[in-house]
């Protein structure tokens, strides 16, 4: 069965050059010109992807981004910004984007970024079988659940994006061990940024905003000065 993907830009030419390539590398593509024709269609029908331009008419690609979130529409999302535009790079991605490609781009260079998000995805929902009582991993008074993909703290269940909680898991695996920013992008994101760690301190400063008791003086997830970060081990908070 064929992906389906949803392509969102209001430049005619650049929406047929995307359409055309993605499908000639064999994706099911539907277009969008506007932000408010991207959330209809998205609402309307499940999409494997969305290519989403951040420069839109009627509602830009960043409120498009919190408004699917904000509906629990949890569709992989890359982002095209414009080239160099930090601001619009880091907020996408704190509002749920999985990834962003600056402009120009090359076609090949999408369908490889398409290609390695997808896969992640189906990694991600490729859970193992369930036993009776489903996997608990502790982190003080968070409880983390991998099968089920659902965090809980003091009893009360928050909201991680994908990428949020496979980080999260990631560290939980390597606890008690200093991890590059590197290490995170390869591991998590399965590709490399050319040297851009900046969304992995976006992601951690999310995590911490969301488990930490105090997100400005971090218990579980320490920074490792001039390297990356350190996930305490779990006597550490026992």
């Amino acid at each position: 069965m064929q992906q389906k993907l949803l392509v969102v830009d209001d430049e005619e030419s650049i929406v047929t050059l995307l359409q055309y390539n993605l499908e000639q590398a064999g994706f099911d593509v539907s277009v969008a010109m506007t932000g408010k024709q991207a959330v209809e269609k998205a609402e309307a029908e499940p999409f494997d992807l969305i290519v989403l331009d951040v420069m839109l008419p009627e509602m830009d690609g960043l409120e498009v981004c919190k408004s699917l979130r904000g509906s629990k529409i949890m569709t992989p999302i890359l982002m095209l910004t414009a080239k160099d535009d930090e601001f619009d790079k880091v907020l996408g991605l704190e509002l749920g984007a999985d990834d962003y490609l600056t402009k120009p781009f090359s076609p090949r260079e999408v369908v490889a970024r398409v290609r390695a998000i997808l896969r992640r995805a189906v990694s991600e929902r490729a859970l193992p079988t369930k036993s009776e009582e489903p996997e608990k991993l502790l982190l003080g008074e968070v409880e983390i659940y991998p099968e089920n993909y659902e965090v809980y703290y003091h009893g009360e269940q928050i909201e991680l994006t994908p990428k949020e909680f496979e980080l999260l898991i990631y560290l939980m695996n390597h606890q008690g061990r200093a991890l590059t920013r590197e290490q995170l992008l390869n591991a998590v994101w399965n590709y490399d940024f050319v040297g851009d760690t900046r969304i992995v301190d976006v992601h951690i400063s999310h995590l911490r905003d969301k488990i930490e008791p105090n997100s400005k003086k971090p218990v579980f997830i320490k920074t490792v000065r001039g390297l990356g970060y350190k996930l305490e081990t779990a006597d550490k908070y026992e």
